[in-house]
């Protein structure tokens, strides 16, 4: 903790994110955004030898840019990069890099469809799994539709046995929603919990109380998906991605998904359209 002289000179002074970051926090950023946004800004001065904030020019944005772009970054790390520019230089510098004639353009972005298993592959893939935790931490992933830090931040109480729901706190946009959850998921997370007995979180690392790391539950994953001989590409998300296109073609409607997902936009959620088999089947009989 520091006295006030202490913050007002140590913190303040010393440290060009500061502003940031408590703009940031004053705005309740989460925590995730707060730390991408700090390190673009930083990397962008880096970038740049070390120039003072006051100094970057829009030409050092640009070859920062396209720095990263021709390091094989992904349109969607550079609009992250982009966003995280434009709040500190448009919002906490009050200059406009990304106003104007000579404003900074965004990259187009990528137009990949999303990876989705089948339901044999996921049943695959749980099935190939001995240990009771990873097991269910597949069903849990599929079955909600969650993004893995939802998954890794899930606590017990979370759960609501009774209504066969999941509450998310924090989720993307540090934004709360419910989920639904299938009572044979709910019934193999009591075994599993007579089993383990975490006492806080769900899913917890060899420590009591401790969250286990993103990096393990991804594996967790990625083998499972290697051992049921699975050749596509799968992570964490994928699961998700196969729990909104499995609803789809099951007749839920986008919105009630869009709901459960937590996407902000429809049209974030609309990409499913593309994948769902079921409207290639109505093709067929038409045909």
């Amino acid at each position: 903790m520091y006295t006030s002289s202490e913050y007002n000179t140590t913190v303040v002074g010393r440290d060009p994110m500061f502003k940031l970051e408590q703009e940031m926090r004053l705005r309740n950023f989460s925590k995730k955004t707060i730390k991408a946004y700090v390190y673009y800004n930083k990397d962008l001065l880096r970038f740049a030898n070390n120039k003072p904030c006051l100094e970057i020019t829009n030409q050092d944005i640009k070859d920062y840019l396209d720095f990263l772009l021709s390091n094989g970054k992904s349109t969607a790390t550079v609009n992250l990069a982009i966003n995280s520019l434009k709040f500190y230089y448009g919002q906490i510098m009050g200059r406009k890099f990304f106003d104007g004639k000579n404003m900074i353009k965004r990259p187009k972005k990528e137009k990949k469809l999303p990876v989705v298993l089948s339901k044999e592959e996921i049943v695959g893939m749980i099935n190939a799994l001995d240990n009771i935790k990873h097991k269910v931490m597949i069903q849990v992933l599929y079955s909600s539709g969650l993004r893995v830090f939802e998954l890794r931040n899930l606590k017990i109480d979370d759960i609501d046995f009774n209504r066969k729901c999941l509450n998310v706190h924090g989720g993307k946009g540090n934004k709360d929603r419910m989920t639904i959850i299938s009572v044979t998921v709910l019934d193999n997370i009591n075994k599993y919990l007579l089993e383990y007995k975490p006492i806080v979180y769900l899913f917890e690392s060899t420590r009591q109380g401790q969250k286990m790391s993103t990096r393990t539950l991804q594996q967790v994953v990625e083998d499972s998906a290697n051992k049921a001989g699975i050749s596509k590409k799968v992570s964490a998300h994928c699961l998700r991605h196969s729990f909104a296109t499995h609803l789809l073609e099951n007749g839920v409607s986008l919105r009630y998904i869009q709901s459960m997902l937590g996407h902000a936009r429809l049209e974030t959620t609309q990409i499913y359209t593309k994948v769902a088999t079921n409207k290639f089947l109505e093709i067929e009989d038409l045909i």
